[in-house]
């Protein structure tokens, strides 16, 4: 059974540091833990590689395909890819999560829900538009929204500050194992499990 994990973000030195990009920190996160679990099993190191719209890896656990990608799109056109991997892949939208950034949410807190509106943000809206629906699982990390009226695109854009980088190593290890966890024992309990934190 294979499901696609899309983390958002946009692709370039430029932005690697920034709060947008978070869903890619966190699946560097998810391959990070399972690389250093196969270590101890002499199990090969799994990395992510360019392919058409994205980076992409994948792993197995415990029976289950994970495909992790990063679209190379930009996250204004982030549909483009997921909608391409998913048919590429043959995975159903009710295996597909994607992991983004959230301003109506503070550093350190996640939602995971099974299907919504954008919520205003343009890689959720490129999906949607996409692919025709919102029926799919989206996991928000809070980012905050210290920002002043009309800066929003400067934040989200910005880097992040040194009392930030000292919150997000514990909020990209909890998301991690939250994106497994879908995978591994559904939505609605993965919610349970992880929407209270």
């Amino acid at each position: 059974m294979k499901y696609l994990i899309a983390g958002l973000g946009n692709i370039g030195s430029e932005y690697e540091n920034t709060r947008h990009n978070i869903g890619f920190l966190v699946l560097d996160q998810i391959l990070k833990n399972f690389n250093s679990a196969g270590t101890a099993k002499n199990v090969p190191a799994v990395s992510f590689h360019s392919d058409r719209y994205a980076a992409i890896a994948e792993t197995r656990f415990r029976g289950k395909t994970l495909v992790l990608i990063k679209p190379s799109t930009f996250m204004n056109l982030s549909g483009k890819a997921v909608n391409y991997w998913l048919q590429q892949e043959k995975i159903p939208i009710d295996r597909l999560l994607v992991i983004t950034d959230d301003l109506a949410l503070p550093l350190g807190k996640l939602r995971m829900r099974p299907k919504g509106s954008d919520g205003g943000h343009n890689g959720l809206s490129s999906i949607i538009e996409i692919i025709g629906r919102d029926t799919f699982a989206r996991l928000r990390l809070g980012i905050g929204n210290n920002f002043a009226q009309g800066r929003q695109i400067d934040y989200v854009l910005g880097n992040w500050t040194k009392e930030e980088i000292e919150v997000l190593p514990t909020q990209i290890t909890t998301a991690a194992e939250a994106a497994v966890s879908f995978c591994t024992i559904g939505p609605e309990s993965t919610m349970n499990k992880f929407n209270s934190k």
